[in-house]
């Protein structure tokens, strides 16, 4: 009791004269940092004085690499991006080059494309609201939001072989027609889905620990947000409400009737309503697709850019020797510069390529959402407690396979 005393008063007499600062580091191993990400605190108690993010040492150099590979070989490495919407990365990189080509895709492959970018959309929101409530202390939330995404995972299994990392689809459409039961699979998901979100709605919104670690935590203003270019959720849990699929549509969303969630706090709760209703206007788009999802052809019928049916490589000469060479050289682009963007789950993902002509990308760049939005966790978070950085890192929701490409 004497040493519990003593200590007491050598603090308090402390307090009054202390002009030093206490430097805690946040990650990279930790958990809640959701990766490498490491923050270098300067705390007066326990209010962050002072934030330094680092993004740690991934430095893959997938940008670079593009540039010595094909625009197929490409593929692979968007999956290694934001690997939670691997999906929505491919078809991104798949509508800039198509734009370079100027060509179009048939509409079947368009509306299977934003049913599986909209499944993305479902995927990487789940994993973002299921972490960051782990991240906070509600498990149980957690497992609601991976035992959906395991559904979707299925639905991604099925189409293409690939749970995780899709690589799909192609230039110029489908590399194959959407298998048998795609359908059904889809329609049964968004049937059920809707039900599993209201489950996440009575756990958290109205939930006091929630609102208490979220309400009023790591605000960003609207113009702050503009300033600092954040996008996505981010950007719409300010007040803006911008969306790529309205602002420029692509692969026909102007047809699709869906609303554009926005929340006016600009804190960590506006920013989870956001994603839990874009999560049911995705439901609406997906729906949508399902009932007018056409027949007809799958891919282009540009022989110089997409591969040959199979069939026709085994059994024809002429589409064997096409297959060998848009397989090895890859097709032509014309010279030229493009940038296209899709919304990404976290905010805006953009393509940009330059072509010399040859059948490889001499320059390509990625504006990555997660890599600008990481951006606003300083203004977020100073002056804050230290224990709103989490909450704070967790409602950004970023990969930072993303951030440190």
């Amino acid at each position: 009791m004497e040493r519990v005393e003593l200590i007491k008063q050598e603090y308090d007499e402390e307090r009054g004269i202390r002009t030093e600062t206490l430097m805690v580091n946040v990650g990279p191993q930790h958990p809640a940092t959701h990766g490498v990400l490491h923050v270098v605190l300067e705390l007066d108690g326990e209010i962050v004085v002072e934030a330094t993010p680092y993004i740690g040492y991934l430095h893959r150099g997938v940008e670079k690499l593009c540039e010595n590979i094909t625009y197929t070989q490409c593929l692979p490495y968007t999956d290694r991006t934001d690997y939670v919407a691997a999906i929505c990365n491919n078809i991104g990189l798949i509508l800039t080059v198509e734009k370079l080509l100027d060509l179009e895709t048939p509409p079947r492959a368009q509306v299977a494309e934003v049913i599986l970018f909209e499944l993305g959309r479902i995927e990487s929101h789940l994993i973002g609201i299921g972490t960051g409530a782990l991240d906070l202390g509600a498990f149980s939330v957690f497992m609601y939001c991976f035992k959906e995404r395991e559904r979707v995972y299925e639905i991604l299994e099925l189409v293409c072989g690939a749970r995780l990392t899709t690589s799909y689809p192609r230039v110029g459409g489908l590399p194959e027609d959407l298998p048998e039961g795609f359908e059904e699979a889809v329609a049964d998901f968004i049937k059920t889905f809707p039900k599993i979100i209201d489950e996440i709605d009575k756990l958290l919104t109205r939930n006091r620990i929630w609102l208490d670690r979220n309400k009023g935590v790591a605000v960003i203003s609207a113009e702050d947000a503009i300033d600092l270019g954040l996008t996505g959720p981010n950007l719409r849990g300010s007040g803006v409400p911008y969306d790529v699929r309205k602002a420029m549509p692509y692969l026909g969303y102007e047809n699709y009737d869906f609303e554009t969630p926005i929340a006016a706090d600009g804190d960590a709760y506006s920013r989870y309503l956001v994603r839990m209703e874009e999560m049911r206007q995705s439901v609406k788009i997906i729906e949508q697709g399902l009932n007018n999802l056409p027949d007809g052809p799958y891919k282009a019928d540009a022989p110089d850019i997409v591969l040959p049916d199979k069939e026709l490589v085994y059994t024809k000469m002429e589409s064997l020797i096409r297959h060998f060479l848009i397989a090895s050289e890859g097709f032509k682009t014309p010279p030229g510069e493009v940038y296209h963007a899709v919304e990404n789950p976290k905010g805006e993902l953009g393509y940009y390529i330059v072509s010399d002509g040859s059948g490889k990308p001499y320059r390509l760049r990625i504006r990555p959402p997660s890599f600008v939005n990481l951006q606003a966790l300083t203004k977020m978070i100073e002056g804050r407690f230290l224990a709103d950085v989490i909450a704070a890192i967790a409602s950004i929701d970023f990969v930072l396979g993303e951030v440190d490409r």
